[in-house]
């Protein structure tokens, strides 16, 4: 890069990070001046206009770009079908009073006041009677303002024409809305901080301004330099690289390494300035809370920062519409320096086009150019033993001798340490699969490879794990051949040229590809690794778990965890084990976050279902989910405390005789007895939402979703309808 200030967060242009001997990809440079990406988001003005909408304050998960925050929720409000009801029936009562008047059903009585106030000669002796005429027709006035004032009140007119003006009035904003300019020292089309800093800034934010201006920067561009002076602000020292960037590419300054500065195509709509991405809208619903009513839903790193599951059956849209909306705002969030993403799907799905990534990882594909590190960039023997042993057997926990995968992160330890002592590296897959299985020839040859050179450190430490290992050999609660039965499914010609160790000769391995870690996590990259998941289901689940066993070491290793790393895992069938959980609950702290889908929780072991609910923050049910499932999540969302009503009616009996007419005659008029009502109030608990109302009542394309933030505040669930 040529900025010194964002170097830390975004690498170097044109150079190939080399981290254990594993590199990160190298992206080619593209032309210093790309074409200007057209203005973001999608339908919404121009960017001048857009960084000046309004984005006030609002509860998890709001979509906060031009949000209208409702008012507070009256308990005495009447409701609306009742109050026109009223207004209606109290017009037609004064009318009727009024015809009546009119019409002298009533008499003169109620003119009397006017024949008392106004002069005899007025109405007999004068010729002109006009002052009497004037008269009676003001006082007709007066009366018609009483009685509207009268019946106004009882049907309360007023409250109906204001909330008549709101609903017109919230009609009537189609976009989000955009204030006036604001002040200059705070208008954020000017830059005033970068203003204020001295040393030469007020230049660059004079290029900046007017890059905004002419049209020539984009919502990415605009996020991305946020970044970069955010560095600077932390280190000053880095001022005049920055500005001299600035003043020297405008609004291409600090490009991603990759020079891309948008993604080909948008999908859905994005806030850079907040980090988020828009995933729906709440129900306007007396089951959701009075502020998310008939709002926007967003997800944003402060929320994923907890992770969160999706659970609902195939064409429920946890791919369409939440999947692919996420990926597509880490990927932008990735351009402006601002975040890192790996996205596991399955062969075929897409969430974004590969122009949108800067690797794409394709096991079993021989077009692909980039392959998979299997022990995940480390030199540390124990280390990948344990990642190894996770994504091998870590499905298999409970029926593992000590019911986790510790004695088989212990048995490949006992292979790995002597052969990367040897060898200087790790096995390739063929190498490791012929030690698991015992095979007499390669043992002997490790050992006399560690007996070469007796000096060696450790040589006596690895000849004893060798031995330890090789007396366990066909012993009960050996794990070795278990391990070699799921080497044996990546052993396959399909995976012929991949999984090579670095260190490894390419011919030694054969194919061209270069090997990828999770280490990388430490640059704002985008990466795809699209699993063969139809010949090769089984190797499949064993990447995905080895993908979520690295990313959640890798990301909780990192030096710089001001990048947010995340991790998108569509379809997580058979990945979640106990020291996945684990590895989920300690993300938080690291800056990082995972997303997960599954069709339902029975591709998760039962005793895993609920702890998988309450590791994650954000949780999503989708229509048609299971009424087991349904039941786990009104479960986990608990209750609340609600008032109750319960009506009682009850006959009245009189003696006395008036009474006893009044009652027969009300009978007969409507052939029922006549009763007294009683109203109980109580408080008691009840569910959010039942378990019932999950399975039965939510129409396709609608979820129920809760959110939880970083620093522990939770929502309750809130009904939406995806995509919209």
């Amino acid at each position: 890069m040529d900025t010194g200030p964002s170097a830390r967060s975004h690498g170097t242009r044109g150079v190939e990070h080399v981290e254990n001997g594993t590199t990160t990809p190298h992206v080619p440079p593209q032309p210093s001046a790309p074409p200007v990406p057209s203005a973001a988001p999608r339908g919404a003005p121009p960017l001048a206009d857009w960084l000046r909408t309004p984005r006030p304050e609002a509860e998890p998960g709001i979509w906060r770009c031009g949000h209208d925050p409702l008012p507070a929720a009256d308990p005495d409000r009447t409701p609306a079908r009742q109050l026109a009801s009223g207004a209606v029936v109290s017009f037609l009562i004064g009318w009727l009073v009024w015809s009546l008047l009119w019409n002298g059903y009533l008499g003169d009585y109620w003119l009397w006041p006017l024949l008392a106030l106004t002069p005899e000669d007025w109405r007999q002796g004068a010729d002109d009677k006009t002052a009497f005429v004037v008269a009676h027709y003001l006082y007709y006035g007066l009366v018609l303002a009483g009685l509207a004032a009268v019946f106004g009140r009882l049907g309360h007119w007023d409250e109906v024409g204001r909330r008549a003006a709101a609903r017109l009035k919230g009609r009537s904003r189609t976009s989000p809305r955009a204030a006036g300019p604001p002040p200059p020292g705070e208008d954020p089309v000017v830059w005033p901080q970068l203003r204020r800093a001295g040393g030469g800034s007020e230049q660059a934010a004079e290029r900046l301004s007017a890059e905004v201006l002419a049209g020539r920067m984009s919502d990415v561009d605009h996020a991305r330099i946020e970044r970069a002076w955010q560095s600077v602000r932390s280190r000053p020292v880095g001022l005049p690289q920055f500005t001299e960037a600035v003043l020297r590419d405008g609004a291409a300054a600090c490009t991603h390494p990759s020079g891309a500065r948008d993604l080909p195509s948008r999908a859905a709509r994005h806030d850079l300035s907040l980090s988020q991405v828009r995933i729906g809208t709440a129900a306007d619903d007396d089951r959701n809370p009075q502020d998310y009513r008939g709002a926007g839903l967003a997800l944003e790193p402060a929320l994923l920062g907890t992770s969160a599951l999706a659970v609902g059956p195939s064409g429920a849209g946890k791919t369409t519409r939440l999947v692919r909306p996420v990926v597509e705002s880490l990927c932008l969030q990735a351009l402006a320096g601002q975040a890192a993403v790996v996205a596991v799907t399955s062969s075929g799905t897409k969430p974004a086009p590969d122009d949108a990534f800067d690797v794409v990882v394709r096991p079993g594909r021989p077009e692909s150019a980039y392959d998979l590190d299997l022990y995940g960039g480390t030199d540390d023997p124990d280390e990948a033993a344990a990642l190894l042993a996770e994504a091998l057997v870590g499905d298999l926990a409970d029926g593992l001798p000590g019911g986790d995968s510790r004695r088989a992160a212990t048995t490949l330890a006992q292979l790995l340490g002597p052969f990367r002592t040897a060898h200087g590296r790790f096995p390739a897959v063929p190498e490791l699969r012929e030690l698991l299985d015992g095979v007499p020839g390669p043992l002997a040859a490790l050992r006399e490879a560690l007996g070469r050179d007796p000096a060696r450190p450790g040589h006596r430490a690895h000849l004893r794990e060798l031995d330890a290992y090789e007396r366990q050999l066909g012993r009960p609660g050996d794990t070795g051949t278990l391990l070699a039965d799921r080497v044996a499914l990546l052993d396959r010609p399909a995976f012929a040229d991949f999984f090579a160790p670095p260190g490894l000769a390419r011919g030694a391995a054969g194919g061209d590809h270069r090997p990828f870690s999770l280490r990388a996590l430490e640059h704002p990259l985008r990466v795809r690794i699209d699993l063969p998941e139809r010949g090769h289901a089984e190797a499949s689940r064993i990447l995905a778990r080895l993908v979520l066993a690295q990313f959640t070491d890798a990301a909780l290793a990192r030096d710089d965890q001001s990048l947010f790393a995340c991790l998108v895992l569509d379809d997580a069938d058979r990945t979640i084990t106990p020291q996945a959980l684990r590895g989920l609950q300690r993300l938080r702290s690291g800056h990082a976050g995972v997303l997960l889908t599954l069709r339902a929780l029975d591709d998760v072991p039962e005793p895993l279902r609920g702890p998988l609910l309450g590791a994650v923050g954000c949780r999503v049910a989708c229509a048609g989910v299971t009424p087991w499932d349904a039941e786990r999540f009104a479960e986990v969302w608990g209750t609340e405390w609600v008032q109750t009503r319960d009506v009682t009616n009850r006959q009245l009996v009189s003696d006395e005789p008036l009474t006893k007419l009044m009652h027969g005659i009300r009978r007969m008029v409507t052939g029922r007895h006549v009763t007294a009502e009683s109203v109980t109030v109580r408080t008691v608990q009840r569910q959010r939402w039942s378990a019932s109302d999950l399975a039965n009542e939510l129409e396709p394309g609608q979820a129920v979703v809760s959110f939880t933030t970083v620093r522990g505040r939770r929502t309750p669930p809130v009904l939406a309808r995806l995509g919209e």
